[in-house]
């Protein structure tokens, strides 16, 4: 008995290193310009603020993800876009899963409104509007994209495989979010 004791004590001791060193990590994160791939950050400040016509977004198909900044609460995160018909847009998946309601914060403050932000890519920051997509033809376009630069799947993709994950989006299994220029 004294044995397990001491086990569970030392289990113990080792979960609360682990949770407080996380703590701290979050902590201090959140005050540092931009995301890590784990830890949301502060206020995106470095990088030229682009005021001018929007770009040609085709050059972020060899982008894998970039730095959003939502404005209230001021935070960033490090998130997948991808470019359809000159407009781009971001990816938030898993949103019914408990994992995605506890990860995905950012994609439900967007949706309730929260939806001035700024994206960086490049070394640029962009100001935007984060205009959730549900439903329409638009989607297929977006779900093409989604499936040929993340899953890998070959281009053309599949009428198929585009009705599942446009299914997968209305569902609300996954939510896509337009960065409209505001």
């Amino acid at each position: 008995m004294r044995i397990l004791n001491i086990a569970l004590q030392a289990v113990g001791f080792v979960v609360l290193i682990g949770a407080v060193t996380i703590g701290t990590l979050r902590i201090q994160r959140s005050s540092a310009d931009g995301a890590t791939v784990v830890f949301p950050g502060g206020e995106l400040v470095a990088g030229e603020l682009h005021t001018g016509p929007e770009p040609d977004w085709s050059f972020t198909d060899e982008i894998f993800t970039i730095e959003l900044q939502l404005n209230d609460p001021m935070a960033t995160r490090r998130i997948f876009i991808l470019e359809s018909e000159g407009k781009i847009y971001v990816v938030s998946g898993y949103m019914k899963s408990f994992l995605g309601k506890l990860w995905k914060e950012w994609a439900f403050d967007a949706d309730e409104g929260n939806d001035q932000g700024v994206l960086r890519v490049n070394n640029v920051r962009y100001p935007r509007q984060l205009v959730r997509i549900k439903e329409g033809d638009v989607l297929n376009g977006i779900s093409a994209k989604l499936l040929a630069k993340y899953s890998g799947i070959p281009t053309p993709v599949s009428a198929a495989a585009i009705a599942t994950a446009r299914a997968d989006i209305e569902d609300g299994n996954s939510w896509i979010f337009e960065l409209a220029q505001r």
